[in-house]
């Protein structure tokens, strides 16, 4: 969710899906239980009998046999990836709107399909189709490849939910669904180009599909080693006791979710409120009682590892209990006249920034207006994180080139040459994905962008412009996909096309955001399809089957987001303001003020020449260079911590804030430190077994008590009201902690 998430960090970076999975391969037994290969079901030729891949971890994990023969399209498959894709794209869209937007990972769906799959085994009646024997594999990876299709929720939804609620605009259905599915499609088309270099080569390793391949052996091989609780009666324990208990922070007891205790002490003082509070202040001794709370915007802490936690550990103390503090006590930027925690926009006396005023009824930038009605101002801790975000970009290349160029560069060149491995070989039985299909996709999705920018004349964006925001990740995708085959980092392209629209078209904030979303969502999609492909080829799911659950997973995960962001906006009365509450919209606001700092007002005006927040251009320069020292110093001192610093996962976890507040990364670096770094190390059988379960089943049950106590409350119409479900100034009794500096 949705960081700066919605603006310029991305819906695909998500922590649970990119960090987690770098040490998957060091430590598979975490995410696999059974290792004994001779148990696979699967036929070897004798030609490949004793060939495996030349990579190690791919070695550890990824069988060297596969069966043919095995069904594929069954009704199972289709039944349970349209279920779950609905599931996953309604709810995780559901959650997005919400104060805290905790979303549903594939992982779930890959733990909740399969026992519904063998009971499915067990009562259809046997049928070539419909149950033509044991659920198998491969049914199960291309049920959770659709789901993953409609994980993220679609970026263009942003657009959608600003021109609705702020830019008075409305595209209706047809418009909004052709914009979303072209942003999702054109990436798809992309991706099968990108098959040789990206897919086919034993080089390219993608590791954060190997923890997932561990798990699904574990399933689909007996469970005769297994002690201890079964794991699905632990499933249905954890996930049953989180469905009570979260009746208490999500309706009885709701101050649990921003459990301000210091602050109470004395809430007339400012300062103590401000540094404090929970929910709009800096969260410091704050508590949180609530898992949606926890595992917001940086998904479950329990599957990233330890190492990566202490580094955002560290960056988000040192930026929002040192840096911010600092920069608001002294006054910088005129601090004190806004609240010390927001992402909001300000006039320079204070006062809420009104968009309206300085724009021309075609919804451009009025520049007469705005000299006299601006500049415009924001929040210290905001425009910080810009700067952070900055040096996210420009580290990222530095440390890439550092940490892995050898290794990046010694296996592109292997995937130009001679690279074929025993996966390759096992795949060639398989009839391919003619590459004009992909080209058909994206010559069509193309297409039919021109005919929403010129259909929908409010978007504003030129021909040229759609032209300039396709041809950016067509050139960048490709280096892009090798850095993250091979470290699992995922260079963003979101900073760079705001940053060229913005100078390019400077008073178009729909324009802006619309060749944001081309420019950096064609990249990220057709990697996150790269990724499943990958996911198929090392578990030889036949390429056409997974090009139709890709195609059909995008689809209904399309029509799903825009069905379920059209309903709430609708049915939400005051949706996205603070009366709606949990319905705030934090990504949505954020969002939208970017649409101002980059579209309405521009770059140039809010970050060059005499603006107040020029000096964060330097920090383009401060990310580019400071990943240096610390590889010298990991060189110099190879066995020690320094070898742990990861410069852009610190700068880029800290540049989610807002709409994060400080209060999500402490309780997650806490929770992060119980269950990847105690138990993982005191008690390890335990986090063996029962760790990655943990997550799912707190996820599920968490998200499906917040879906009926969303219902009681809107069929009911009653909340209980009393102390422990806050107070009328604040929500967590801390009513000064959203004040300004002067008050």
């Amino acid at each position: 969710m949705e960081s700066k998430t919605s603006i310029h960090s991305s819906h695909s970076f998500r922590m649970e899906e990119r960090v987690i999975q770098e040490t998957a391969f060091d430590e598979k037994k975490a995410a696999s239980f059974y290792d004994d290969d001779e148990k696979v079901v699967g036929d070897t030729t004798e030609e490949f009998h004793d060939e495996d891949s030349p990579i190690e971890e791919v070695r550890a994990v990824v069988p060297n046999t596969d069966d043919p023969t095995l069904p594929v399209f069954t009704f199972r498959m289709w039944f349970l990836g349209f279920v779950f894709s609905c599931l996953l794209a309604f709810v995780n869209q559901f959650f997005w709107y919400r104060r805290n937007a905790m979303t549903l990972s594939p992982l779930v769906v890959q733990l909740v399909s399969f026992p519904i799959g063998k009971l499915m085994e067990k009562v259809i009646p046997k049928s070539r189709f419909f149950n033509p024997g044991p659920f198998n594999m491969k049914e199960h990876v291309l049920i959770t490849a659709m789901a993953n299709c409609c994980y993220n929720t679609a970026y263009a939804i942003d657009i959608i939910t600003i021109q609705n609620l702020w830019y008075d605009q409305d595209m209706g259905w047809g418009g909004d669904i052709l914009l979303i599915w072209t942003t999702q499609l054109i990436g798809f088309g992309m991706a099968g180009v990108l098959r040789p270099f990206l897919v086919y080569p034993s080089s390219m390793v993608w590791p954060a599909n190997l923890a997932n391949i561990s798990l699904f052996r574990s399933f689909h091989l007996s469970d005769g080693e297994w002690t201890g609780v079964p794991r699905y009666k632990y499933f249905v324990f954890c996930f049953s006791g989180m469905f009570v208990y979260y009746w208490l922070p999500g309706y009885f007891f709701q101050v649990l979710t921003f459990f301000s205790w210091v602050c109470w002490i004395k809430p007339s003082n400012r300062i103590l409120s401000q540094l404090t509070g929970g929910l709009d202040g800096l969260g410091m001794f704050a508590i949180s009682f609530d898992w949606s709370t926890i595992v917001s915007f940086l998904s479950s802490p329990l599957v990233v590892p330890w190492w990566a936690i202490a580094n955002i550990a560290v960056g988000f103390s040192l930026v929002s209990w040192v840096i911010v503090p600092a920069l608001y006590y002294t006054n910088t930027w005129d601090a004190k006249k806004f609240p010390i925690l927001t992402s909001a926009l300000f006039t320079s006396d204070g006062g809420s920034w009104n968009n309206s005023m300085v724009l021309n009824p075609d919804k451009t930038l009025n520049h007469e207006a705005y000299a006299e009605y601006g500049p415009l101002y924001m929040s210290s801790f905001f425009a910080f994180t810009y700067g952070i975000m900055f040096a996210g970009v420009t580290s990222i290349i530095t440390h890439t080139f550092l940490y892995h160029g050898k290794d990046i560069l010694r296996q592109f060149r292997a995937s130009r040459e001679e690279d074929e491995d025993i996966h390759r070989k096992l795949m060639r039985v398989y009839p391919e994905v003619p590459l004009w299909w992909y080209l058909f996709i994206f010559v069509a999705s193309f297409g039919v962008s021109f005919g929403v920018i010129y259909g929908w004349p409010e978007i504003k964006l030129p021909w040229w412009g759609l032209i300039l925001a396709i041809a950016i990740p067509v050139v960048f995708t490709l280096p892009i996909g090798i850095i993250q085959a091979v470290t699992n980092q995922q260079p963003g392209l979101n900073i760079i096309t705001e940053l060229v629209i913005g100078y390019a078209l400077p008073g178009r904030p729909i324009a802006n955001v619309t060749f944001k979303t081309y420019g950096y969502i064609s990249m990220a999609q057709c990697l996150t399809f790269v990724s499943d492909l990958k996911l198929g080829h090392y578990t030889k799911v036949p390429p056409r089957a997974m090009f139709w659950a890709q195609i059909a997973g995008t689809a209904i995960a399309g029509v799903i987001n825009l069905a379920t962001a059209k309903w709430l906006m609708t049915t939400v009365e005051n949706i996205c303001t603070d009366e709606a509450y949990p319905f705030t919209c934090p990504s949505a606001h954020t969002f939208y003020s970017a649409s101002i700092i980059w579209g309405t007002i521009g770059p140039g005006n809010m970050f060059g020449g005499i603006s107040p927040y020029a000096s964060m251009n330097w920090f383009f320069l401060i990310g580019f260079l400071l990943p240096i020292p610390f590889w010298l110093l990991s060189k110099k001192y190879p066995n020690s911590f320094w070898k742990y610093v990861h410069l852009p996962l610190i700068f880029n976890a800290t540049g989610m804030m807002p709409p994060a507040v400080p209060i999500n990364f402490s309780m997650w670096c806490a929770t992060g430190f119980i269950f990847m770094f105690w138990l993982r190390k005191y008690r390890r059988n335990w986090w063996i077994k029962y760790n990655y379960l943990t997550s799912a089943a707190f996820d599920s049950g968490c998200a499906i008590a917040a879906l009926i106590i969303w219902g009681v409350v809107q069929g009911s119409g009653y909340t209980p009201n009393w102390w422990g479900n806050g107070g009328e100034d604040s929500f967590d009794h801390c009513p000064l902690s959203s004040a300004n500096g002067l008050d």
